[in-house]
């Protein structure tokens, strides 16, 4: 097959984005059938036309893409146009990027490539962030409030207030302190996840004793009852202390916010083995989670109706666990609930 602009049209077909090649003269001499689809033309009566003319990307001011570029023109070291937001002819924002090409720097511009991408990718980043944005501003404003009108309290009343009163007053800022500082620690280690960066500090602990730990936190703060189910004797594992509470509070946490009666936590060794690791389960007695959402639940700002949180609880278990070497899977409680397992190795994680 003869070769269109040092590349087949098979080669081109074959790219996922839109790609549209122009010559020295501004002539397009190719284009793929992505590019054909998202510029809404017939593939093979474009070659021979002005490359502005095919590339019909407006801003939103109506300007087209070739005039406020002008790929042509410019310095004799300019290599490229950057990734840039247009419009297609019906209005569909896509992502453009040009490639351009000279035999040498003193020479004229000699081909254009264009390339052409879905915003859909960056919409649901934006998406994603105005999500972010979102929790953030939600979580933080409930403490902030109260630690707010608590001082201004203190301050303006100290003198009319009892020693009671003050120290209420300042256990609950303490608290929502605690809150926000928790906050902030999830959404930095939501970002450590998501760019690979997280840092785990392993070393001998007792999961069972932790998780009484966990239990003994979470129950001073519910009315709701919980219950730690372990054998004798767990052996230790090779963990993150700080991390795994952190697993086996954001657990205890969602099924007491979630769920419905008792909430049941056990904790025993995999096998007789001494190191063979341990599995966790969290039971409530509420209504589950249909299978069909099972998979969406590790996923970030997943929330279960309209009982609140930031959506990123079980995202960091999910991160956590896997981190650890570990696997975290849902499934159903015998009393209908939701039953949560997470099953960590004994062996320090890589």
């Amino acid at each position: 097959m003869a070769k269109v602009a040092d590349v087949t049209q098979p080669e081109l077909d074959a790219l996922a984005d839109g790609a549209v090649l122009a010559g020295p003269d501004g002539v397009v001499t190719a284009l793929n059938t992505t590019a054909a689809r998202f510029l809404g033309l017939e593939r093979e009566a474009q070659v021979g036309r002005p490359l502005g003319e095919v590339l019909a990307l407006r801003d939103h001011d109506g300007r087209a893409w070739c005039a406020v570029n002008r790929p042509y023109d410019g310095l004799a070291t300019r290599t490229g146009v950057p990734e840039q937001s247009w419009l297609l002819p019906d209005g569909t924002e896509v992502l453009v990027v040009a490639r351009i090409e000279r035999p040498r720097l003193d020479q004229p511009v000699a081909r254009v490539a264009v390339s052409i991408r879905s915003g859909r990718g960056r919409a649901r980043l934006d998406r994603e962030r105005s999500d972010l944005v979102a929790t953030v501003a939600h979580e933080l404003r409930s403490p902030l409030t109260g630690v707010k009108g608590f001082v201004q309290a203190l301050l303006n009343r100290w003198d009319k207030l009892s020693d009671d009163q003050k120290k209420l007053m300042l256990t609950t800022v303490s608290a929502d302190s605690d809150r926000l500082s928790r906050l902030i620690a999830e959404l930095l280690d939501v970002a450590r996840i998501d760019t690979g960066r997280l840092q785990l500090y392993p070393r001998p602990s007792d999961p069972a004793l932790l998780a009484r730990r966990v239990v003994d936190s979470v129950g001073a703060s519910t009315s709701r009852p919980l219950v730690l189910e372990t054998p004798a004797t767990v052996p230790e594992i090779v963990v993150d202390p700080d991390k795994y509470t952190q697993v086996v509070t954001n657990l205890v946490e969602n099924a007491v916010r979630h769920g419905e009666g008792t909430v049941r936590l056990v904790v025993e060794p995999l096998t007789d083995a001494p190191d063979s690791g341990v599995r966790l389960v969290v039971e409530d007695e509420g209504d589950g989670i249909a299978p069909e959402l099972r998979r969406r639940v590790f996923t970030k700002f997943w929330r279960a109706g309209a009982t609140g949180g930031s959506g990123l609880g079980l995202y960091l278990v999910h991160g956590l666990v896997e981190a650890h070497g570990g696997t975290v899977t849902i499934g159903e409680a015998e009393t209908g609930g939701a039953r949560i397992t997470v099953v960590l190795p004994g062996a320090s994680p890589s």
